[in-house]
């Protein structure tokens, strides 16, 4: 435990000084306070560079908090991912490039306690800036728009949504473990997108997977998800990532040799 205590630590210290820890957050509070002012001012931006004919009147449906949260979900499943998967792509195979890797392997530290630091840290600012983007969401959503959703329902959105970012978070770091850092980026965003296109083709068949959970946190937002879809989604997507994990272990063990001395 103490081991693991040491390794969080430095890994927490290492995304301070790279700076992950101000600008991946950041990211997500700027598209959290983007969405909601952009989709409440529409009318006026398009009003005032539309070149409408005079008299004209442009109508936009009138806009929910659900349906900003659900428009700032998706740009979450884009930029979002690509945000994180670039900052996390370099977690164990630019060590192992850099040498740095070398000073840890040489030490009696177990694999599974050095990935699993670095797990934990990069889940923790993942936690933070998922958290952080859809607060300052919600600060303008219930001042700007007269259908929000409750507490309880947010809530138990941000907590489904969770479960896709550790998803997300575990397979780049697995994938880090296993390549270069170049290929650890290509295998992660092609993974993650292919499983978009495949949901969107046969979704209708495919009820349990982890694509499922963004869907299916949303449904808290406007009623509510069929629980056993959402539970077999859920404990699916547990199965895969503890499986990422336990490779990723390996490969980090397996590819220790690879380290530049």
């Amino acid at each position: 435990m103490k081991q693991f205590s040491l390794l969080l630590g430095k890994e927490l210290r290492e995304q301070a000084r790279s700076f992950k820890l101000f600008w991946v957050p950041l990211v997500f509070i700027f598209f959290g306070a983007l969405e909601p002012l952009t989709y409440h001012f529409l009318p006026q931006i398009l009003e005032s560079v539309g070149n409408l004919p005079e008299g004209a009147e442009f109508m936009l449906p009138e806009m929910t908090g659900a349906d900003v949260y659900a428009s700032l979900t998706g740009q979450y499943q884009t930029i979002g991912l690509l945000v994180l998967v670039l900052a996390f792509m370099g977690s164990l195979s630019g060590e192992r490039k850099s040498g740095t890797g070398t000073l840890l392997y040489v030490r009696p530290i177990s694999y599974s306690t050095y990935y699993l630091s670095k797990w934990t840290a990069a889940v923790l600012l993942a936690f933070a800036s998922l958290w952080l983007g859809y607060g300052m969401a919600a600060t303008y959503i219930v001042q700007l728009y007269e259908t929000v959703p409750g507490f309880t329902d947010v809530a138990l959105f941000l907590l489904v949504m969770a479960a896709w970012l550790i998803f997300v978070v575990t397979l780049t770091l697995t994938a880090s473990a296993a390549l270069p850092t170049g290929g650890a980026a290509g295998a992660a965003l092609g993974i993650l997108f292919i499983g978009m296109m495949i949901d969107s083709l046969v979704g209708t068949y495919w009820t349990w997977s982890p694509w499922k959970l963004q869907g299916y946190g949303l449904m808290y937002l406007t009623g509510s998800p069929e629980s056993g879809d959402l539970a077999g989604a859920l404990g699916v997507t547990a199965l895969i990532t503890v499986l990422l994990i336990l490779f990723g272990i390996r490969q980090a063990r397996k590819n220790a040799a690879k380290a530049k001395v």
